[in-house]
């Protein structure tokens, strides 16, 4: 039976989100904070859909059954309704498609690029497939969990937190937009499964470095040349906090600024993790080793392995670590946790009376190990940022290893006749 006006005139809210069906699809909907709002429910290539029309009473019941009859005539035609309303979204009634198009075109200006193309592909793959075409101010926590539920169910614990994370973003978007007045990823705390205990790299006590720098000085191996290029490789690594692939395919012509004040070494983004550009800022003690590597070592790689222009092969790094006598106890990789333990717990006094701040901030810690920032929403990632206080902190980190003679620098860089 057809709807009357004064069905829908005296329509009340309730505790829930209600319909009140007109017919052939068409159906007002009456949601808690009183907006009544004129929709079609149909069908196109085998598919459920919505068409929102507007909301109630600025759209009257002939207006929308018009509209209706509109919609009727383009699927009789084989179109989709939605399809032919063209790119606008509709204020009363958008889905999660099109505000998560709207949040992605809004935001990806300010992101690099391949990680704007992962965060799209991940919601291609695993978001829309799953909520995609419901009404953004319809979906549940229940939904949203569901659709977490089928990525971790292959194992992706890691995908499943990204997808809730960029669920919430686009669901933030659509809140600051007026397009929905509740983040239903709020309500999953506790609900995601654990990750499991993340097993850390091998490392020592930064105590026992002045003795593993000193056995690193007299390590040999085949020949002396070969020794020295592994050895300052190994050095290199516990100066510049870089991955072991970074640092194996580091290029002579990724340094600058090796003889004047703010020498550099600029990681092009193909070779990084998170595929963003890196800027590592070199203390004098590396700098010392790349000029001397770049002087006198073949071919294009910093660091060259067992043929011309072939990098420092994989396990070189980790063999000459077995050697020494940590096996198990000291990884390449590991080196990292060791430098960012040593500036995550340097402090300074100030103040009367005397109270004790981190030296080194957060951020130019994580910037340094090049790791993914926390909060996307933050904007772009400049490669450039904290440059300053993180020269300083890494010159500050050689220098600590330098102190006692930790770090010999008239030995480092040294190449054999």
């Amino acid at each position: 039976m057809p709807l009357t006006e004064i069905q829908a005139r005296n329509s009340k809210p309730r505790e829930r989100a209600y319909k009140l069906a007109d017919g052939d699809g068409l159906f007002l909907f009456v949601q808690p904070n009183g907006s009544k709002l004129w929709r079609m429910k149909y069908r196109f290539a085998g598919k459920e859909k919505l068409l929102s029309f507007g909301a109630y009473p600025e759209l009257g019941i002939a207006a929308a059954r018009d509209k209706r009859t509109a919609a009727k005539a383009l699927l009789a035609e084989g179109k989709d309704p939605m399809k032919s309303k063209g790119e606008v979204i509709s204020q009363e009634g958008a889905t999660f498609f099109e505000v998560a198009k709207r949040w992605h075109e809004n935001r990806k200006s300010a992101l690099n690029s391949a990680h704007a193309e992962r965060v799209w592909s991940r919601m291609e793959r695993d978001v829309f497939p799953a909520i995609g075409q419901k009404l953004v101010h319809e979906i549940t926590a229940p939904d949203v969990l569901a659709m977490i539920r089928k990525i971790e169910a292959r194992g992706a614990l890691d995908i499943s937190r990204r997808a809730k994370q960029g669920v919430g973003q686009v669901f933030q978007f659509a809140i600051a937009c007026g397009l929905a007045s509740n983040d239903p990823t709020a309500h999953l705390r506790g609900a995601l499964k654990p990750r499991p205990r993340v097993k850390h790299m091998s490392r020592l006590p930064l105590s026992e470095l002045p003795a593993f720098i000193d056995k690193l000085h007299a390590y040999q191996e085949e020949g002396e040349r070969r020794s020295a290029i592994t050895r300052d490789a190994v050095l290199f690594a516990l100066l510049t906090w870089v991955r072991t692939k970074e640092l194996r395919f580091a290029a002579k012509s990724e340094f600058e600024d090796l003889g004047g004040k703010s020498p550099v070494w600029r990681i092009p983004a193909e070779r990084m993790k998170m595929g963003r550009e890196h800027l590592v800022p070199l203390p004098q003690q590396a700098t010392h080793i790349a000029k001397s590597m770049i002087a006198a070592a073949p071919g294009e790689f910093l660091f060259p392995g067992n043929g011309p222009n072939k990098p420092l092969s994989e396990n070189t790094m980790i063999y000459a670590l077995y050697r020494l006598g940590y096996h198990s106890r000291q990884t390449v990789h590991g080196f990292r946790g060791l430098a960012s333990t040593w500036a995550n717990e340097q402090l300074v006094e100030f103040g009367k009376p005397p109270m004790w701040i981190r030296k080194y901030h957060e951020d130019w810690v994580e910037l340094q190990l090049a790791h993914s920032e926390k909060n996307d929403v933050r904007g772009a990632y400049n490669a450039a940022e904290y440059l300053a206080p993180r020269r300083r902190m890494m010159q500050d980190w050689a220098d600590y290893l330098s102190g006692g003679k930790v770090i010999d620098i008239k030995k480092a860089g040294k190449r054999a006749a």
